[in-house]
Parts: structure tokens; C-alpha cells; sequence
């Protein structure tokens, strides 16, 4: 799974999710996309589930790229553990996706590949996303 190799602090404070996406909003280097439309965290498991299910689909042709990285640690306290005494150990990582984010990219493959290999990928994720092509650059999300 993703994770980065080393960090420079362990814990880290929980970000807002609040806004659009800043950059990554543009399909850069495949020819389809999927857009998230909610906030969310996502974890690098949810990202290495829906890469499996795009790759399997597409019985490994085309090129897959990954737009997100999990480089922030999430903490947790163990259960049955009373309030207090302190944050919880690191638990994991996840990446943090705001609308209009592009998660996934793919070339190679025809549409109707494409189209059905990121719908697989999008029930992995625990959020809304929408098919984007490289031609539909910019524009608003539709909500729905």
C-alpha cells in the first residue's frame, strides 16, 4: 500500500475539508478521469482497492495513473480506553480529496473500458465521483 517513507512528525492536527480542490482539478496525463465531488479522507487502502479493481478490469492494458498520495497520518486510541491521557497512536495514512480533485487517470484503453473500469474504482471510494474526459477541461460540478 501507499505510504510515504519517512515523516517529519508523527501526529498531525486534522485538516478542514472545507473549499475546492487548489490544483489537480485537470485531466493531465491520461485521456479519462475520475473527479471527486464530495470532501473526504481517502485511506491507501481504499486507493490500492480501486486501483486493483481498474487494472483488473482492464486486464492490465492501458496505463492507470494515481493523482493522490496518503501522506497523512491518522491517529487512533486503542479500544476500551478511558478519555484523555493523551492523542492515540498513528494508525494509518490517508490522503485528503476535495472537490473537483482529479483521483484517477486513464489512456490507452477505448471509453466504454474506461468508463466501466473507474465506475468499478468508485465503488471502492466512500465518495461521490464523476467520468471526466480530457476534452471537458474546467467547468463546474454538477451536483447529482
Amino acid at each position: 500500500m501507499l505510504m510515504p517513507k519517512r515523516v517529519k512528525y508523527r501526529k498531525q492536527h486534522r485538516t478542514s475539508l472545507k473549499g475546492r480542490a487548489k490544483g489537480g482539478t485537470e485531466v493531465s496525463f491520461g485521456e479519462y478521469g475520475l473527479q471527486a465531488i464530495d470532501p473526504a479522507w481517502i485511506t491507501a487502502r481504499q486507493i490500492e482497492a480501486s486501483r486493483i479493481a481498474m487494472t483488473r478490469y482492464m486486464k492490465r492494458g492501458g496505463k492507470v495513473w494515481i493523482k493522490i498520495f496518503p501522506d497523512k497520518p491518522y491517529t487512533a486510541k486503542p479500544l476500551e480506553v478511558r478519555m484523555g491521557s493523551g492523542k492515540g497512536a498513528p494508525e494509518g495514512f490517508v490522503a485528503v480529496v476535495k472537490p473537483g480533485k482529479i483521483m484517477f487517470e486513464i489512456a490507452g484503453v477505448s471509453e466504454e473500458v474506461a468508463r466501466e473500469a473507474l465506475r468499478l474504482a468508485s465503488h471502492k471510494l466512500p465518495i461521490r465521483t464523476k467520468f471526466v474526459k480530457r476534452e471537458e477541461i474546467g467547468g463546474e460540478i454538477n451536483e447529482g
